[in-house]
């Protein structure tokens, strides 16, 4: 299909059924070391361009099918270079690409600058995130009747993000990661089990009365009609919340020497959709969940950094 703007998602190939499709965006990231970043009207000389596979989407994907989950993707990417590159990032971990789909725009990217203190500025162009449509869920149809969990974020269309809950196949759990944080329907909320967040993440979704807890926030999110929620507090763990029990358990992480935090988030949230299609209970997958998290964040990059289950293993 590549190369087709028109082009839809095949029927699920060998084996026929996924432990996880993927929904969501691919990027590629366009990085540049700079000694400062340049004032209005001002330019400045960086380093040599980098060029990464990223975006939420493909990255959960690679993340999942590196720790040997059954994984799909469905998303769009532009019939260009980085299209390519990001197709073959994807088949290189694993991932069923007979959902992603080709055209309707340039890919997306992320163009972003670093400074020698490690913070960066970003500027994002969706470019063909922006082109999935609830049209391209409903005639992946087949990819969702095969999927045992579906994770989607919010780097796509909102209404594509709805059409996607309504999708889901008998019996199929909705993961989702509110990320950039966007107000939720009610239906998709109802169908989140479980909601995965932040604390920046459950700040904006909360607003004033958050409370300065995440068992507050919790409290908070799982009043709004998910049915559990998962709270990522970087290397202290996760909270995990199930509104059918009303318990809010601490998953502790194990102590790393944390050298790059990218796609940390995306690695936690791919592992806990996994696990959960495997058929743990939602406090055993986040406990496996934060030592995918911790493994991450030991390497550089997103992608480059997501760690087999052999090294999760020897954590």
């Amino acid at each position: 299909m590549y190369g087709n703007e028109d082009s839809s998602p095949s029927a699920p190939s060998a084996p026929s059924r996924y432990d996880l499709l993927v929904v969501g965006s691919a990027n590629a990231d366009l990085v540049v070391g700079v000694e400062r970043r340049p004032g209005p009207g001002e330019t400045v000389l960086g380093t040599d361009l980098v060029v990464h596979p990223g975006g939420k989407g493909a990255n959960q994907a690679v993340a999942a099918a590196r720790l040997g989950a059954r994984t799909a993707l469905l998303a769009r990417v532009g019939d260009d270079a980085h299209g390519r590159l990001l197709r073959a990032s994807q088949q290189e971990a694993g991932v069923d690409t007979g959902g992603v789909l080709v055209g309707g725009a340039p890919t997306g990217v992320a163009l972003i600058t670093v400074d020698p203190s490690g913070d960066n500025s970003i500027v994002v162009s969706p470019g063909a995130n922006a082109r999935l449509t609830p049209d391209d869920v409903r005639a992946a149809g087949p990819l969702f009747a095969s999927a045992r969990v579906v994770s989607v974020q919010l780097e796509i269309p909102l209404d594509t993000v709805a059409e996607t809950a309504r999708a889901l196949g008998p019996g199929a759990r909705l993961v989702l990661n509110p990320s950039p944080p966007a107000p939720l329907p009610g239906e998709v909320l109802a169908a989140c089990d479980p909601l995965v967040v932040n604390e920046h993440e459950a700040r904006s979704i909360l607003g004033d009365g958050a409370g300065d807890t995440p068992e507050a926030w919790a409290r908070g999110l799982t009043a709004l009609g998910p049915r559990s929620v998962v709270i990522t507090l970087g290397a202290e763990g996760a909270l995990v919340s199930d509104s059918r029990t009303g318990e809010a358990v601490r998953v502790p992480s194990p102590r790393v020497a944390a050298l790059d935090t990218t796609g940390a988030g995306d690695a936690f949230t791919a592992a806990l959709a996994w696990r959960l299609g495997l058929g743990e209970e939602l406090t055993e997958a986040a406990a496996f969940a934060v030592r995918v998290g911790a493994a991450a964040v030991t390497k550089e990059g997103a992608q480059a950094s997501f760690p087999t289950a052999e090294e999760v293993s020897a954590l």
